[in-house]
């Protein structure tokens, strides 16, 4: 049997000038900017929408946006960058800035209109405005086809109803991309896509999730009474919403593989740094072989999820379809980052349990990245639909 695959031979995976600019600049301002105060918010659950002001004035708020509408005009390949160097230091940054920039900017760069482009990207691109993406229903997680959220057609108006949890941004966010069923329960085109601004009679914000891990970013419901939404506001044509979410969601699977790669690096490096300084019987707890042995299997999953991640993002960049990449990289690399995150613990022992350490904090922000955009359950039914099509 033939798998038919999309060759990755012949791509230069080594760093790009702009790519060592990104990860230069990150590791400044995580070290001013991150980590003095990342624990603090953490415990608080506070999301700090201030640092994401001072990402957008970095250009990192719009990473994909053209220059043409205020952003850097970047590719995927600088895109994975900048969210895996965030995610090392803290995976709540990282998770904002990657939902704010796939979804929400995402949809309005890939699908608006003209006219909804110069309107909105500006804004999204500087993080004057902070974005929110809603899909995912109280009871319609996966099965997204059977929302219950709906926008009823009163002439020049919708009138949308229902809610959204598990938002991003959800409660901050200053306009929110939201899917409602125009159609059919079930009907694939029987959903369309709606542009919502912050202030919208009968929009307003309900639970903030209290969460294992992740705390620092923002995760709320959003709810819509009788919420009048001018036509101007569809995105694309009625109908087209639930293929559109389709479509970016796998872009979106390459953030969060990204996001699950750099927890995964920020893990290892932190056991690996602990490892050297950290002596028992006399010497450092490296040279024993149940470590090193743990290190290899943990250096060895970080190098196969970053070069499925890179190979999707290069596929990207090149305009070819990257369903079943993208699946792939999401999942490879959501699954080693929670076992990566573990062994860290592990490494680190008794202090790798206390929040003294870093160790803990990866281990709980990790288990997010085998759920969100898709579960590894989810990413792997992509993944077989695709070769046994």
């Amino acid at each position: 049997m033939e798998v038919q695959t999309q060759s990755s031979v012949g791509i230069n995976f080594s760093e790009s000038e702009n790519q060592r600019l990104i990860k230069d600049m990150i590791r400044d301002f995580g070290a001013k900017e991150i980590k003095p105060y990342m624990m603090e918010w953490d415990e608080a659950q506070h999301f700090p929408i201030e640092l994401f002001k001072k990402l957008g004035d970095l250009g990192l708020m719009g990473v994909l946006v053209p220059t043409e509408y205020g952003g850097s005009g970047f590719g995927y390949t600088e895109y994975v960058t900048a969210i895996l160097e965030l995610a090392k230091i803290d995976g709540s940054v990282g998770l904002s800035m990657a939902a704010h920039n796939s979804l929400c900017t995402g949809h309005i760069l890939q699908f608006a209109s003209k006219e909804q482009k110069q309107k909105y990207l500006p804004k999204l691109a500087t993080c004057e405005w902070l974005g929110a993406w809603g899909l995912t229903e109280p009871n319609t997680g996966s099965d997204a086809g059977n929302m219950r959220t709906v926008a009823v057609k009163d002439g020049d108006y919708y009138i949308l109803n229902g809610a959204k949890n598990f938002i991003t941004h959800g409660k901050s966010g200053d306009v929110a991309v939201v899917i409602a069923r125009t159609g059919e329960v079930g009907d694939s085109h029987g959903m369309s896509a709606f542009i919502v601004e912050r202030g919208t009679t009968g929009f307003s914000a309900g639970k903030k999730e209290n969460k294992l891990g992740m705390r620092a970013s923002e995760t709320a419901e959003m709810i819509f009474m009788d919420c009048k939404i001018h036509k101007s506001q569809l995105i694309g044509k009625e109908g087209d919403g639930f293929v559109q979410s389709l479509k970016i969601l796998d872009g979106g699977r390459i953030s969060i593989a990204a996001l699950s790669l750099g927890i995964a690096e920020g893990a290892f490096e932190a056991a690996l740094h602990y490892s050297k300084e950290r002596h028992q019987f006399n010497q450092p707890i490296s040279s024993f072989q149940g470590i090193s042995f743990k290190l290899a299997d943990m250096a060895t999953k970080v190098e196969a999820a970053k070069l499925l991640t890179f190979n999707a993002a290069d596929l990207k960049n090149k305009g070819k379809s990257v369903n079943k990449e993208s699946a792939m990289a999401k999942l490879y690399a959501s699954e080693i980052a929670v076992e990566i995150a573990n062994d860290g613990v592990q490494i680190f022992g008794g202090y790798g349990y206390t929040k003294d350490f870093p160790a803990e904090k990866y281990y709980r922000d990790a288990k997010l990245c085998t759920i969100g955009e898709g579960t590894s359950e989810i990413q792997k039914l992509v993944i077989s639909r695709s070769i046994l099509k």
